[in-house]
């Protein structure tokens, strides 16, 4: 019996020693190398890791619808995931100025599996398909930019208008949008 314990505890040593300096992964990162593994993204979307593989934890997507008010746009976004995902879902910014209902001037995202509608059995994948659906059907009856949801409910016309401006680098209002076709 007093082996059976002298054996497992040589185990743990060679387990702690097999990679020196490296951290322990928390529940989160294991459960979102996971999710990136499996991930399934349409062809309008690519992730890409500026802080290199070992930061999984903070990504970009880039979304590129080809269709709807969008199309043709480029619209980048950040991704923090917290130590506690799955349980708390990922922060989302979107990091290009865009006039869009659920997208703020400040690059916050509305979106309700980011927030009250958010379970541990959603992932990463969900939330790039969500984004991906705000651009082809913005939905004006939740917004963050009352004003573009507001046009998008009375005047779709002068809607698609004010985004391809805003695409294409101008005013809408009082607001300058950088380039993104």
């Amino acid at each position: 019996m007093i082996r059976l314990f002298k054996i497992k505890d040589q185990k743990k040593d060679e387990a702690a020693n097999a990679r020196p300096g490296a951290k322990k992964q928390s529940a989160g990162e294991l459960r979102l190398q996971k999710d990136i593994s499996e991930l399934n993204l349409p062809k309008t979307t690519s992730i890409s890791f500026p802080n290199g593989k070992d930061d999984l934890m903070n990504f970009e997507v880039v979304i590129r619808p080809e269709e709807g008010y969008y199309q043709g746009g480029t619209f980048l976004f950040s991704f923090h995931v917290p130590a506690s995902y799955p349980y708390e879902p990922p922060k989302v910014k979107c990091k290009t100025k865009v006039y869009h209902p659920n997208i703020d001037l400040e690059g916050n995202v509305c979106l309700n599996i980011l927030r009250e509608d958010w379970k541990p059995v959603l992932n990463i994948n969900t939330v790039i398909y969500g984004l991906n659906h705000l651009f082809l059907d913005p939905n004006d009856e939740d917004p963050l930019n009352h004003d573009a949801a507001k046009v998008l409910r009375d005047n779709a016309k002068l809607f698609e208008n004010n985004v391809r401006r805003a695409m294409a680098g101008g005013y809408v209002g009082q607001n300058y949008f950088p380039r993104c076709i």
